[in-house]
């Protein structure tokens, strides 16, 4: 479950009320309409698990229970929310796998990944929507060559691939009789982690992926049968703030939040940041904190810097652990020993409502999301709440929310420099 609250005063005015019906009724024919794919994928995905549960039966390496490692290849997209999904429930469930990544051209994180792993036991899921990423097209090639696959033979079992049909990666697999699963075309790479991407490696692993696309498929109803209105206001507040708040920070009190805080990050820069239908540059500033280790680096910025920011702070209520602070006192600094007794969760979150206080009496807009415990089902809500906040925002500014220019330029210069 997730709550929601705010510091900021939203009573929406007639013109209010009028942008944020619009944006809900663009991105309802975003949906209804079929042209952007994300929004079915808490149902469509459902498939999905159930083609591997029918792989695992026929992949002779699944079926013999010798797979313990999940090694996915993928960049951004392919990547972020698979790490994301992985580091809140690593901890928390009991895995029949452990997930890998391959997402970086970093020689020496590519060594060292690779170092960890033995053929025997692992599974590579190679992830690219165009089917032609440069990064993972060369770190697939690195894997080949190290653990000396022969995909002509058996080893073509121990490969899957994720990409859109029809792909340079997809025609790939087809030529080696390689199992693939396909991206829908109208699903953008950062709106992906609930298709294939996430899907297939998250159930390989272990983890209850029904749950997440549940919680994901709850949270989506109950914003078109006319709940959440807290959503739509907050779009409308940051559309409306967009100027004088440019940067939108989130800062998350968990060690396992960093991982979605990177996830949004890419989400909202890549969405959002465009040149609108009047040729304006819009956008807000993506920045992911973690709490509390960012209250000692970044929150005196924050609080006495440029008034430029706003600052959605994300806690767990229920951490699921009792670890306690020792009745100690230690001599010289006993001024600490009221905390005594209380527990790190009791900490992490007074810290949390401390750290939001003093933004708050500083003039900085601040809301909140707190997560009752961290399972499957909220996750998914968490993942499907910021993909229809962007979309909402997006709507509201009059971009095309779905693309990304400016990326692929980088990505047209970086292919013409490597071929001089």
């Amino acid at each position: 479950m997730l709550s929601f609250s705010r510091d900021f005063n939203f009573d929406a005015t007639a013109a209010q009320q009028t942008i944020i019906n619009n944006a809900l009724a663009a991105i309802k024919d975003e949906k209804e309409s079929g042209r952007i794919g994300y929004y079915e994928l808490p149902e469509s995905s459902l498939a999905i698990i159930d083609e591997l549960a029918l792989e695992s039966e026929s992949n002779s390496l699944l079926s013999s229970g010798k797979i313990k490692d999940i090694v996915v290849i993928g960049i951004g997209g392919s990547s972020l929310g698979i790490k994301a999904v992985d580091s809140l429930l690593s901890q928390r469930v009991d895995t029949t796998a452990k997930l890998h990544l391959f997402e970086n051209s970093d020689p020496v994180n590519i060594s060292q990944t690779l170092s960890k792993l033995t053929k025997a036991s692992s599974l590579f899921i190679v992830i690219s929507k165009s089917g032609g990423t440069i990064e993972t097209t060369s770190i697939f090639k690195t894997v080949i060559a190290h653990f000396d696959l022969d995909l002509d033979s058996a080893d073509n079992e121990r490969v899957m691939v994720i990409t859109d049909s029809g792909s340079a990666l997809s025609q790939f697999a087809d030529n080696h009789r390689i199992k693939q699963f396909n991206i829908p075309d109208n699903v953008g790479g950062r709106f992906s982690v609930l298709s294939a991407v996430g899907i297939v490696p998250l159930t390989l692993a272990g983890y209850d992926t029904r749950a997440l696309l549940g919680g994901a498929d709850t949270f989506m109803d109950a914003l078109f049968s006319g709940g959440e209105q807290h959503l739509l206001e907050k779009a409308c507040y940051y559309y409306e703030n967009a100027e004088k708040s440019s940067i939108n920070v989130l800062f998350s009190y968990a060690n396992d939040l960093e991982n979605l805080t990177k996830w949004y990050v890419q989400l909202w820069g890549e969405s959002l940041g465009k040149i609108d239908r009047a040729g304006k540059s819009v956008g807000m500033t993506p920045i992911g904190l973690i709490g509390a280790v960012d209250q000692h680096s970044f929150l005196q910025l924050v609080i006495e810097g440029p008034k430029d920011k706003s600052v959605t702070f994300i806690n767990v209520d229920d951490f699921e652990n009792d670890l306690r602070i020792p009745e100690i006192s230690l001599k010289k600094i006993e001024k600490t020993d009221f905390i005594n007794g209380k527990t790190f969760n009791e900490l992490i979150n007074a810290q949390c409502d401390a750290t939001r206080q003093s933004l708050i009496d500083n003039g900085v807009p601040t809301d909140g999301i707190t997560i009752s415990k961290i399972d499957e089902e909220n996750i998914g809500a968490m993942i499907i709440y910021y993909e229809l906040l962007t979309s909402l925002i997006g709507s509201m500014l009059k971009i095309n929310t779905y693309d990304q220019p400016g990326v692929e330029l980088g990505k047209t210069i970086l292919y013409a420099n490597l071929q001089k």
